[in-house]
């Protein structure tokens, strides 16, 4: 009897212990199965003067302001800047947690811009397909309100518009670093000179750097293409910021070579300086979001 009933303990520990590996087996396979979605990739929607892959949750408003001073290189007679500055003022607003609309008004050339935002993909681990990379398609399109320079010459309304498309392609490295890639179509329907191109093809990269829980350090910079017969004296946008999170604002530090903002105008170059001769521009964004979900 007693034989009996140690072979039936042994048994059952046996049985026991190949249950639990099974279901350990099981376990692990249900979590891999898990996609898990990569959050915060960045913390504003904006990077500097970009766009970041940072979408706006359903029904939630961002009320965005721009602000630009003159470039520190005019000295003690222009306070440093200070005396000249460009601003934005911009909305947009979440229709879902993948597509976002916006607006704004700059009072650079009197311009006003519109702009579409659609995450297609967005950076996951586990489940059947990881996605290593949030990928992002960014509309704009802007308008300038200003009198034609030459207002004696046929000027036609659609000389007024411009257009900018852009991929936005970030992959978040870890919890400090974030980095992000932005191929670029510049279309200007009107430009200065034959030397000039309507269509600017150009490469951006920005990214951020978390150094604590409300502090991160950004910077973006954009190669633009021009052929050799194109070869006009533009600089190419750069800048460097400090974003600081408090709650629901975002406030970020800036200094870049251009003092204007809309997308259409910094990346194609015209208005910028040359950030490495000190003409730089010191300035600011502040975000903040509200939220018209029913609670």
């Amino acid at each position: 009897m007693k034989k009996i009933l140690l072979l039936i303990l042994i048994s059952f520990l046996a049985f026991g212990n190949t249950f639990a590996q099974d279901m350990d087996d099981l376990l692990d396979a249900e979590l891999n199965n898990t996609k898990t979605y990569t959050i915060a990739t960045f913390k504003s929607t904006h990077i500097i003067n970009s766009h970041s892959v940072a979408q706006l949750k359903k029904n939630h408003l961002n009320f965005i302001i721009y602000h630009r001073f003159g470039a520190i290189s005019g000295g003690i007679k222009q306070f440093f800047g200070i005396d000249h500055a460009n601003m934005r003022l911009g909305f947009e607003y979440a229709i879902n947690d993948w597509l976002t609309l916006g607006v704004g008004r700059s009072n650079f050339e009197k311009t006003y811009d519109g702009l579409v935002k659609i995450r297609l993909l967005r950076q996951s681990k586990g489940g059947k397909w990881a996605m290593p990379v949030t990928l992002t398609y960014l509309g704009t399109s802007e308008i300038f309100t200003k009198p034609f320079d030459n207002p004696d010459r046929d000027n036609y309304f659609s000389s007024r518009l411009s257009y900018t498309h852009q991929l936005l392609i970030a992959r978040k490295f870890s919890e400090r670093l974030s980095l992000q890639l932005m191929p670029t179509v510049v279309h200007k329907n009107l430009v200065k000179t034959a030397l000039e191109l309507n269509d600017l093809p150009a490469l951006g990269i920005g990214g951020r750097y978390k150094l604590n829980k409300r502090i991160a350090l950004t910077f973006e910079y954009y190669a633009t293409f021009r052929l050799p017969k194109h070869n006009i004296d533009y600089h190419n946008p750069i800048g460097i910021g400090v974003d600081i999170e408090t709650g629901g604002h975002v406030f970020q530090l800036v200094l870049s070579n251009s003092g204007i903002m809309q997308d259409g105008g910094y990346i194609y170059g015209t208005n910028n300086n040359d950030f490495f001769k000190g003409d730089i521009h010191f300035g600011f964004n502040i975000t903040r979001v509200f939220s018209f979900n029913k609670h």
